[in-house]
Order: C-alpha cells, then structure tokens, then sequence
C-alpha cells in the first residue's frame, strides 16, 4: 500500500473517497441513460470490475486516471445542476444530440463513451463552460 499519496491522502482516504464518488457517479450515469457498457467504458473498467464496484463499492481500489474521471463526471453534474431548474435537461444534456464545433451532432455521452480521457475532459470543459466557467 502507497503509504501516503497525492495531496497527503492516505490509500484508505482515496478508497473512502473513490467508493462514495463511484455510488454517485454510477447514479449519474443510470440518470443519463447510459448503458452498462458505456458506463465501463466511460470509467474504464472492465466487466467483472464494473458489476464488483457496483454491488459493492466499499471493495472500490481506483487509480488516479479512473479518480480523476468521477471528478470530471461529478463536475459536469453540478455545471448541468447550475445551469438547468429542469430535471428532464439536468439528465437529458448529456444525450441530447450538440451541433457546436467540438461536437458536430454527437451528444455528449456518446463522445465520452468512446472512454478516451481526452474525450471526457473536452467535454467537460464544454460542459463547465455552460455555466461561466473559464477555460
């Protein structure tokens, strides 16, 4: 076990940390209509991994990229909760088809279900932007 890891965090601490952001983040992704196979992807983790961490999320031991994704993903949440009153577009967004540059008629989710970081980060700086975020 790494005895102490970024920012003075303990292993146990992230694994606290990654287990109830990997509960909400599963949430999120079920609110956005994702599939299992999409949220795997999104979160790079393999099938038996996946269904592991979904029973039992306590037995969570993510490394930083797959920290760093329930970042993001928890992230765009709250910029979609700021910038929309309306629950249909709170959840909605992310699979509504986007006609801007960066998107060219994807939604969302289907540009970060490709699980590629870079992605999920453009699109979180989208996302972020929504709501006056400054890139």
């Amino acid at each position: 076990m790494n005895a102490v890891a970024e920012n003075n965090h303990t292993q146990a601490d992230l694994n606290r940390m990654g287990a109830k952001g990997l509960k909400a983040v599963l949430n999120i992704l079920d609110k956005w209509g994702c599939s299992p196979e999409q949220s795997m992807s999104i979160l790079r983790l393999p099938k038996a991994t996946f269904y592991k961490y979904r029973s039992k999320p306590e037995s969570i031991r993510l490394d930083r990229d797959q920290l760093s994704r329930l970042s993001y993903l928890l992230n765009m949440h709250q910029s979609l909760r700021i910038v929309f009153e309306n629950r249909d577009n709170v959840y909605g967004f992310m699979s509504k088809k986007n006609h801007n540059p960066f998107f060219n008629g994807r939604a969302p989710l289907d540009v970060i279900s490709s699980g590629e970081f870079a992605d999920l980060y453009e699109t979180y700086k989208r996302v972020d932007t929504l709501r006056g975020g400054l890139w």
